[in-house]
């Protein structure tokens, strides 16, 4: 199985998927959005897999520090464009899982990938 899991160091979910991934036992790749960063194709094939608005984070505080300008998304190319420049406004984790992306580490995530540790 091919794992890739795309988070941010700081954040308490991707510490906790990380954190159960080792304890599984389940070899993954791991990329800090922040520190890494990340090239807009790739978040573009995420909007085409999952959807802008499954990607988009308009809960950070980032999303609420932005202008109103800046808020205004009218299409993907848009929302791809945001995110690249500013990789907090992808939900997180975002887990690839032998190519399919899924958004989050839910237990539907979690029971795919096998029993808890």
């Amino acid at each position: 199985m091919d794992l890739h899991l795309y988070g941010i160091a700081s954040c308490d979910r991707c510490r906790r998927a990380r954190r159960w991934l080792a304890d599984a036992g389940l070899e993954h790749r791991y990329t800090d959005l922040r520190r890494d960063g990340i090239a807009a194709a790739t978040i573009a094939g995420w909007t085409r897999s999952v959807g802008r608005d499954r990607l988009l984070n308009r809960r950070s505080s980032t999303w609420r520090g932005l202008d109103a300008a800046e808020r205004e998304i009218g299409n993907d190319a848009a929302a791809v464009a945001l995110m690249a420049a500013q990789p907090t406004l992808i939900k997180r984790p975002v887990l690839v899982i032998d190519g399919e992306v899924t958004v989050g580490f839910g237990p539907e995530v979690r029971a795919r990938l096998g029993d808890a540790p």
